[in-house]
């Protein structure tokens, strides 16, 4: 199974792109993961959110494949503990899936096309971070539910 975080613009803060590179290459013992950047609409400014939300849509859905399994990360979507993510990620797993696909959208979600292809909505927390943040924390809880699932001793209850 391959996992892609798909992410629209760029992570420009240096500890942030460290903490995710750190994470990224720790995930290679465990899966095939890979991180698409998709580069920031030109002169958003001059968009309304609405526009803004179907062309980044229009991005996102460009990057994907037809047997893809889309998990959105949402505030709408549900919420997992680590452990049940783990579970989650086991699921995910042993169904067969070749490729899911998380997606961190823009600052204003995801286009209603976007919903649409979707398959499940994740949410990290019901507080809001920073789309560059969120890159980081959930590169971090892959690494964790992996090492739940393998019974190392990065996670503590």
């Amino acid at each position: 199974m391959k996992i892609v975080s798909l992410t629209i613009g760029k992570t420009s803060e240096k500890y942030l792109i460290e903490g995710i590179a750190q994470f990224q290459k720790r995930l290679k013992h465990y899966t095939q993961f890979e991180i698409i950047e998709i580069p920031n609409i030109k002169k958003a400014q001059n968009f309304s959110k609405s526009e803004l939300m179907k062309k980044e849509g229009e991005l996102i859905l460009g990057k994907l494949q037809t047997s893809d399994y889309l998990v959105l990360l949402d505030n709408k979507g549900q919420d997992f503990t680590s452990l049940k993510f783990s579970k989650k990620v086991q699921q995910w797993m042993l169904s067969g899936k070749k490729r899911i696909v998380f997606v961190i959208g823009g600052a204003y979600g995801f286009s209603d096309e976007v919903y649409k292809r979707t398959t499940e909505k994740l949410s990290l927390s019901k507080m809001t971070f920073s789309h560059q943040m969120v890159r980081l924390f959930f590169v971090e809880q892959l690494y964790r539910a992996y090492t739940i699932l393998g019974n190392e001793p990065y996670h503590h209850e």
